[in-house]
Parts: structure tokens; C-alpha cells; sequence
């Protein structure tokens, strides 16, 4: 049987769109569990306030401006994670962008814009994050993706496409890491209540859940909430050395019945 080196106890993490949502409750479970986190996310000021809290509550956090779409703010934000917390074993690549619109409403600067943070931002966060992890032979990447990738919605062109697109480059990406000791997860959430989505229209954000639930994607009106998405992320990267998960995805339990047939 082959033998893996066992986790360091305390594993610096970084975790990308962690000023709300998921990607808070992300940093806030590694740092409940002992691991040093670096956040980042455009919304510098909140991603600050969330940082504070985590430290607060006895854990090790601090945080620093991250636009996935600046190159130059990629390679800063990698910098200073190192700098602060020393080498990075966790990479949580949360952030995204979800903009409503049909196909035929969707103009190519919207499709690329989606594209630019969804699928290029990542490829830029790995490209800056995880060669040292393959130089030293271990690591966790969990790519939080989105159930749309595996069942399209109407009325998301862009962001359906992004995320098939980066289920795709995660799955090439997982081939090409094998026996390097570096693992590749994707967590493929459904329907969770976070602040994606809800500065949208009201009125265009009625018309998309109907178009949902037309095609039978809005079966219940039960959400997830992002802790709970949190400790899928954190089960994942405590995993033994000699596992590896490869695609987990988690749906919104559906509210009891009073009668079971």
C-alpha cells in the first residue's frame, strides 16, 4: 500500500469572494478549525470587517484586496498571502459573478465579462497559487462551482457558461495534478441564500424563478444556507492523505411532509 505524508495540522488557507456568502463562511470554518486564512475579494472594506470578526473569535485571519480580473492584483494578493501566513496548502476559489439574462439578451461584453472573473480569474489564481503546492508535493484546491453545471437554467447564459466552462478546466486540471499530491475538488452547490443575484430587478428576479420553475428547477422553496456549504468545504480538505473528492454536490433538503407515503 502506498503511504501519503499526513496534513500539517495548522494549513494557511486562502479563500477568494470572502467578504459575504460562502466564501465568508468558508473562512470563518477553516479558521474555526484551526487553519491560519488570507481573504480576498474585491470589497476590500468588508472583507477587512470580516477578517476582524474571525479574530475576535480566536481565529487567525487577515485580509487584502483581490480582483481576479488584475493580473498585477492576482500575483500582489498570492505575495502577500505567503508574506502573512506563510506557504499556502488551502485554496478555496469561491469568487464569481452571476449576471440574469437570456441568450439573446446577453451581449458579448456581458458574456465576457462573466467569462473574465468566472473562468480567467481562477485560471489566474491557480496559475499564481498552486505551482508551490506541486513543488512541494501537497495541497487542497476546492472550486466552488454551481449545480447550473450540471443542469442549466434559462436566463443565465453567462453564467451557466462559466461554469461549465469551469467544471471542464477543473477536471482537466484534476488529471494533470494526479500524483503530484496536490487534489483538485469541485463543490457544486444548488440553491443557497447569499447576496448573489439580490441586486437584480426585482421584477427581472420574479421573471427568472418563474422560468426556473417552468422547467422544474424550483421544486421547493427550501435554500441552503452557506455554513452548510462551508462544512462540505471543510470536510473536503480533511480528508486523509490517500483521498481524494473529487466532485461533491450538495442540494437544499426539502421541508418534511406532514404525511410519508
Amino acid at each position: 500500500m502506498p503511504r501519503f505524508p499526513p496534513n500539517p495540522e495548522r494549513r494557511p488557507a486562502v479563500v477568494t469572494g470572502a467578504s459575504s456568502g460562502i466564501g465568508r463562511a468558508v473562512a470563518a470554518s477553516l479558521a474555526a478549525a484551526g487553519h491560519p486564512v488570507v481573504l480576498g475579494a474585491r470589497r476590500s472594506d468588508q472583507c477587512d470587517e470580516v477578517a476582524a470578526s474571525i479574530r475576535e473569535g480566536g481565529g487567525d485571519a487577515v485580509a487584502f484586496p483581490l480582483d481576479l480580473v488584475d493580473a498585477a492584483s492576482v500575483d500582489a494578493f498570492a505575495a502577500a498571502a505567503g508574506a502573512a501566513c506563510g506557504e499556502i496548502e488551502i485554496v478555496v476559489s469561491n469568487a464569481g459573478m452571476n449576471r440574469a439574462g437570456a441568450v439573446l439578451d446577453t451581449t458579448p461584453d456581458d458574456l465576457r465579462a462573466t467569462l473574465d472573473v468566472n473562468v480567467e480569474g481562477t485560471h489566474r489564481l491557480v496559475r499564481a497559487l498552486v505551482p508551490p503546492m506541486v513543488a512541494r508535493r501537497r495541497g487542497d484546491v476546492v472550486f466552488v462551482t454551481s449545480d447550473v453545471a450540471e443542469r442549466p437554467r434559462p436566463a443565465m447564459a453567462a453564467y451557466v457558461t462559466s461554469k461549465w466552462g469551469l467544471e471542464g478546466y477543473v477536471r482537466s486540471l484534476q488529471m494533470e495534478l494526479e500524483g503530484t499530491g496536490v487534489r483538485a475538488s469541485i463543490v457544486r452547490p444548488g440553491p443557497t441564500l447569499t447576496g448573489m443575484g439580490m441586486d437584480w430587478d426585482p421584477e427581472l428576479t420574479a421573471s427568472v424563478i418563474g422560468q426556473w420553475a417552468a422547467w422544474g428547477f424550483a421544486r421547493h422553496a427550501s435554500f441552503m444556507r452557506p455554513p452548510a456549504v462551508a462544512e462540505a468545504v471543510l470536510a473536503v480538505v480533511s480528508l486523509p492523505r490517500g483521498v481524494h473528492a473529487t466532485t461533491l454536490e450538495l442540494q437544499p433538503e426539502a421541508p418534511i411532509r406532514e404525511e410519508v407515503r
